[in-house]
């Protein structure tokens, strides 16, 4: 899945380069190359390429990173794979309810 990006600056990504101190763990758990490494610290090279999954603020035990998982095509993706239905990014509506369960 590399190489694909969403919507520009739309991700809720965030990351302090200060309190990165080089484990490297969010270029490990990440599924799409957010993240490299230059010299001993993280850097964000796709920031578009993110899908708020959440894997790289869960695994970093400094605080460098911080993300609000399960918005936007994250949990469209997530939810399709668990239920076994096609994955979708858009958060329409079903008919029979006036919500989405995605926005």
């Amino acid at each position: 899945m590399f190489g694909h990006h969403y919507l520009k600056n739309t991700t809720t990504l965030q990351y302090d380069p200060k309190k990165c101190t080089g484990c490297m763990m969010c270029t490990l758990v990440c599924p799409h190359a957010v993240f490299r490494m230059e010299g001993k610290k993280a850097m964000i090279q796709a920031k578009d390429a993110c899908i708020e999954c959440g894997a790289c603020a869960l695994n970093c035990a400094y605080g460098a990173i911080t993300v609000r998982s399960g918005v936007g095509c994250s949990a469209g993706i997530i939810k399709g794979y668990l239920s076994g239905q096609e994955p979708t990014c858009d958060c329409a509506c079903p008919a029979e309810k006036k919500k989405s369960s995605c926005c």
